[in-house]
């Protein structure tokens, strides 16, 4: 594309999205949901309460995060869970909470890694 016609291409854009964001700005939805936020956030202020405060006020079972997972709601990364792995043919056992350990690419090399993989049991 030459850049004359990505000029043209973005002027086009441009212009569609000015009247879609004139469109939006006559609409009578969008009036009232900026006026109820302007008025929340007022509120907000004027009782020195956050985001969070309101949601757990509306929400204390917190049914609305629960969609967002386990890591979202604490704020870190989720714990791995700890797997036994039970090699059949020799009747070792080894615990490992990751994928790095000596024995275990030694075995996944040898039997392949889905067999090894049949052997897993989470612990927890």
């Amino acid at each position: 594309m030459s850049m004359l016609q990505e000029y043209r291409h973005i002027e086009e854009q441009i212009r569609e999205l000015k009247e879609r964001l004139n469109s939006l700005s006559n609409d009578d939805k969008l009036k009232k949901e900026i006026e109820f936020e302007e008025k929340l956030r007022s509120l907000m202020g004027q009782y020195n309460k956050s985001l969070k405060d309101i949601t757990a006020i509306l929400d204390p079972d917190n049914k609305l995060g629960a969609a967002k997972g386990k890591a979202a709601s604490t704020g870190g990364k989720r714990t791995r869970k700890v797997k036994q792995y039970k090699n059949p043919h020799t009747g070792e056992v080894i615990e490992t909470k990751g994928g790095n350990h000596k024995t275990l690419k030694a075995w996944k090399e040898q039997y392949g890694g889905d067999t090894v993989e049949s052997w897993v049991t989470i612990l927890g």
